[in-house]
């Protein structure tokens, strides 16, 4: 009825509007519904604002606000819910009609955008912030060394650093911790022991921060001492048994990865999502699948962290229908996958080669399940559609994709990786002109375009690509393998097997006796693994590379029908892995190898990966 006044809307019932199944039409936004916000305080309209999760909601608050006249006073309060609710857009724009801004809503901005994974953006804010003459806080600094991390900016995060010393906030925990975490994602680990060494007030989650950046930086050694110290004064927990049980991931020491199963056990913290999670993931990266999939069936109520580290492991060694079936099992448990988790199904794609299969699971991240996919998912993407000889369509959908920093790296090295396999010089030259736009001096591009020239037979191309290597001073990462005997490592480089010690000798005569043996069943070599540079270089033997002189040891030293694991640094060139699977056979036991990109699981001849890798 026209004229009719609507009854005012106390605050029990915003609060149910804001928390329930609100509808906009149930608030419309008109003038004449301005009396459901009139009667409403600014401290009170800021719990609302708080406590909503409906967009809608919100929006309608702020056309309202719009309409009083009274948006600015409670416009730091807006411009956080729209955060919070991941609609950035809404909040920038905001941001840019407020007359008067704060130190409040310059962070909350930031945050805003490391959250909808445009890090870039917070640091153009932190950086603006000194031209409108606003100076930043503890949190504020947290913020953009969270945004440094996030793109692996190194001199900017030290320079954020220096700054933060300056001020006196280094004292302040949160400040700390998030520059240890910094440094660990920019292989600044001496920095970060150093910042975490100077803390007066060091407390579990600083204590777990600096493990974890040891474990991530493939330093598992340094992660255990570290952890061995901390027991003598304080308790384990969860975070930090889980981060030192990564750490054994990394270094694929199952010894240890064992022994920290065990005083898990005795904490009674395996059960623990992330405890569980982290000895799935432990287990596979140690070469042992089975003892993954026994922790997993061990776990009572199975969750999206235990789904998706089984689904990852069981991707990386090729099981790739197990993975799907998994994560097919996930809506009737009332799972809802996430990003990772969907990373992991793209994974399992791209090493079975369901090409097809998982574009279907690309396309349907953001109408089924509502997540966007992020460069990750797109660098798996083009790998497998690189790997799958479909080069063409990995090169458009590369230059359509919208990536910084170390994201585009992966991005175009995936591309790059493909075209050596299948030769294409052209599409090679492109992918290694976008990474020197990036990053010129890094080793890694220059070593596989030199490799595709040598694949494609373009001697003269691939030693002027290690000519420019030389004058810049650019070395590769040399090639090594290790193997885990009697709780010991023992580390094999190409060509040097000295670290077997007196069995040397021994080592090299089994390797002998492998290759007569394969020339008695028929096979020989491909002829060109030898040049392959995956570990030396031209003129370097295939016969000497690391993992087969690891293998070798291995065989010795372990005991008869017990599986021989071994850890590589490098991708396995083709003439190892055919070697590899016939050894096996020779041999009669299962061979694990694990190298830069996957698990490769041999016994009687055959690997795992069916040849696709």
């Amino acid at each position: 009825m026209a004229g009719r006044l609507r009854p005012v809307v106390k605050q029990p019932q915003l609060l149910a509007l804001a928390n329930n199944n609100y509808h906009p039409n149930s608030v419309p936004c008109s003038s004449s519904s301005a009396s459901l916000i009139r009667p409403t305080t600014s401290s009170h309209l800021a719990l609302l604002l708080r406590k909503s999760s409906n967009v809608s909601f919100v929006t309608s608050v702020h056309c309202k606000l719009v309409k009083l006249g009274t948006l600015y006073s409670t416009s730091s309060h807006l411009l956080t819910s729209y955060v919070r609710l991941g609609q950035i857009a809404h909040a920038q724009n905001l941001f840019d009609e407020m007359p008067q801004t704060n130190i409040v809503t310059w962070t909350s901005l930031m945050s805003g955008y490391i959250s909808a994974k445009q890090p870039h953006k917070a640091i153009s804010l932190f950086q603006d912030m000194h031209l409108h003459e606003i100076k930043p806080n503890q949190h504020t600094f947290c913020t953009a060394i969270n945004a440094c991390s996030r793109l692996a900016m190194l001199n900017l995060g030290q320079q954020i650093h220096a700054q933060v010393e300056v001020l006196g906030l280094t004292s302040d925990t949160v400040v700390s911790s998030a520059l240890i975490d910094m440094y660990g994602k920019s292989e600044g680990t001496l920095y970060a022991r150093r910042i975490f060494d100077q803390m007066k007030n060091q407390n579990v989650i600083t204590w777990s921060s600096m493990i974890s950046v040891y474990s991530q930086n493939a330093q598992g050694y340094e992660a255990i001492t570290l952890f061995c110290k901390f027991l003598r004064i304080g308790v384990s927990n969860p975070f930090i048994l889980s981060s030192v049980v990564n750490a054994c991931a990394s270094i694929g020491q199952l010894g240890l990865g064992k022994s920290m199963h065990c005083k898990v056990m005795r904490h009674g913290h395996e059960l623990n999502d992330y405890i569980s999670g982290a000895l799935i993931d432990m287990y596979a990266k140690c070469g042992c699948f089975e003892s993954s999939k026994n922790v997993f069936d061990r776990i009572m109520s199975q969750t999206l962290i235990s789904y998706t580290s089984m689904i990852v492991a069981a991707g990386k060694y090729g099981f790739a229908r197990y993975a799907l079936d998994l994560f097919d099992e996930m809506p009737n448990e009332g799972i809802i996958p996430n990003g990772v988790t969907l990373l992991g199904v793209l994974h399992a794609c791209s090493h079975a080669g369901l090409v097809d299969k998982g574009l279907r699971y690309l396309h349907s991240m953001k109408n089924e399940y509502g997540i966007n996919p992020g460069a990750k998912h797109y660098t798996c993407t083009v790998d497998m559609l690189g790997r799958a000889g479909r080069l063409d369509e990995a090169y458009q959908l590369s230059k359509k994709v919208h990536a910084e920093g170390p994201d585009k790296v992966m991005l175009w090295s995936a591309l790059l990786s493909a075209c050596r396999t299948h030769r294409r010089l052209d599409l090679a030259a492109e992918a290694l002109d976008r990474l020197a736009k990036f990053d010129s001096d890094v080793a890694g591009p220059l070593v596989v375009m030199s490799n595709t020239y040598i694949s494609a037979g373009k001697w003269k191309n691939a030693a002027n690509v290690w000519s420019t290597m030389k004058q810049k001073g650019i070395y590769k990462e040399p090639g090594c393998s290790w193997v885990e005997v009697k709780n010991k490592v023992y580390v094999f480089y190409v060509g040097e097997v000295s670290s077997a010690g007196t069995r040397a000798v021994e080592v090299m005569d089994l390797l002998e006796e492998f290759e007569v043996k394969m020339r008695e069943r028929g096979f020989v070599g491909s002829g060109n693994s030898w040049v392959e540079e995956e570990e030396g270089g031209k003129g370097v033997m295939v016969g000497v590379h690391s993992e087969r002189l690891a293998l070798g040891f291995a065989h010795l030293s372990v005991p008869t029908g017990v599986t021989i694991r071994v850890m590589k640094n490098l991708r396995m060139c083709k003439d190892c892995h055919d070697w590899f699977k016939r050894v096996s056979d020779i041999v009669g036991r299962a061979i694990v190898v694990r190298d830069l990109n996957r698990f490769h699981q041999f016994s009687f001849g055959s690997c795992t990966c069916g040849d696709y890798w």
